[in-house]
């Protein structure tokens, strides 16, 4: 059973800081790379990073880029998610699930239907 575990998250300051953690099980986790979202109430789910599996490349979103660094840790089956310099824009439930590259997309498809319960980060003075 693929499982996400999500944990980390919290209340910040502006400007302030995060490191979020997804550990993962039910799959060979060396073998996918590895996305974090995040999701606001009434929008859509969205990408924020991505990590390949091997080589360890990342990609990001314009919004989180250069503030937020994705990672993978393959012996611990786990991903995390610095966050640095917080903005209340990135108020969200932050989740992570493995991911397929596909030629078509700019980020790799979503390769389980499982979802972790998230992890909440509220950006706030």
């Amino acid at each position: 059973q693929v499982q996400f575990v999500e944990s980390g998250g919290g209340l910040v300051r502006p400007g302030g800081s995060l490191k979020l953690s997804c550990e993962t099980s039910g799959f060979s986790f060396k073998g996918y790379a590895m996305n974090w979202y995040r999701q606001v109430p009434g929008k859509e789910r969205e990408i924020v990073a991505t990590i390949t599996s091997t080589e360890h490349s990342t990609k990001y979103v314009d919004s989180v880029k250069g503030r937020f660094t994705i990672s993978r840790d393959n012996a611990k089956n786990t991903v995390y998610l610095q966050m640095n310099t917080l903005n209340s824009e990135d108020t969200a439930v932050y989740y992570c699930n493995a991911g397929v590259p596909h030629p078509d997309v700019e980020y790799p498809l979503t390769a389980f239907p499982s979802w972790g319960r998230g992890a909440q980060v509220t950006v706030s003075s």
